[in-house]
């Protein structure tokens, strides 16, 4: 089974636009809502911290907001390849600088901007060769087993991390990786989803045949990427800024869902060697942001 869909760049781009602004207005009210539970938590107030995270205004008001994002994000998907529309998530990062400022009327350190615009123009540049020379086409069944298969990988791996880091004091850099990676998995399950669910209609609806098991199987892997990319980032928000977690969705996330799209999906399949060098680097670029801006906002806590 393949699965086509016609392309129309400007309309995923803004709708990518769109998704980094609930995005960045999400983080920060869930980052509020978190920072209040743990205080909460250090005063011993009683009752379970989920309880009190879903008690908390600002928590369901950014829970809301992420759940618009993901709504945006996979309707950009629907109109452009992943390697094109997912990186412009990292505007997401300059709304939560602007929005962090107005809210506590402090302008970013000099650091800081540094940092963001490092993670700007490595993005920038990325999107730029990404749409030169990325193409959307069918995903074949093998391909989308290929992309499971990866996410289980992933799955064991970040199981042996949790019982092997147990005991030791855990990076905070590592809930926001892991929140990156998985939200990166929901964003290429759910475009193989959509593409799948739109052929079914065209052909007459589902039958129980191994195609559409495999999308069944698409969904459920959605669904656990999900869940698990919302508890790191929950966990990520408990230990480090609003704008390092932004920064890590909008950078992580993209990272490897470009390398997903090119390396299992094809997006890139004509593209010349340069490209990939240019991909690399640019890439070498944003990730390098936001180590730098989280090494800065680490400072002035």
């Amino acid at each position: 089974m393949t699965m086509e869909l016609e392309s129309a760049p400007l309309v995923g781009i803004a709708l990518a636009l769109g998704s980094a602004v609930a995005l960045a207005a999400g983080n920060l009210l869930q980052a509020r809502g978190v920072r209040a539970m743990e205080a909460e938590a250090a005063r011993g107030v009683e009752g379970s911290k989920a309880a009190r995270l879903v008690h908390n205004r600002f928590w369901l008001v950014g829970a809301l907001l992420l759940g618009v994002t993901v709504l945006l994000q996979m309707g950009s998907l629907t109109f452009a390849p992943l390697m094109v529309v997912q990186p412009i998530g990292v505007a997401a990062l300059v709304f939560t600088a602007l929005l962090t400022a107005l809210i506590t009327k402090r302008k970013p350190s000099r650091a800081v901007v540094r940092a963001i615009a490092i993670c700007v123009i490595g993005v920038a540049g990325f999107v730029t060769v990404a749409a030169l020379v990325s193409t959307q086409h069918a995903i074949t069944d093998g391909q989308l087993i290929a992309v499971l298969v990866v996410l289980a990988v992933l799955l064991i791996a970040t199981g042996a991390i949790w019982l092997l880091g147990r005991r030791a004091d855990t990076p905070p850099m590592l809930w926001v990786l892991l929140g990156g990676v998985y939200s990166a998995f929901v964003a290429t399950l759910g475009k193989t989803v959509i593409l799948r669910v739109q052929s079914a209609l065209r052909a007459g609806g589902f039958r129980p045949d191994a195609a559409h098991l495999l999308t069944i199987a698409c969904i459920v892997g959605i669904g656990v990427a999900g869940a698990l990319s919302v508890y790191f980032v929950q966990r990520a928000h408990a230990a480090n800024r609003p704008e390092v977690v932004v920064a890590g969705l909008t950078v992580i996330d993209p990272a490897v869902a470009v390398v997903l799209g090119i390396a299992i999906l094809g997006e890139a399949s004509g593209a010349a060697p340069w490209a990939f060098l240019a991909l690399a680097a640019a890439g070498a670029v944003a990730i390098s942001g936001v180590f730098a801006l989280s090494k800065e906002e680490s400072r002035t806590e």
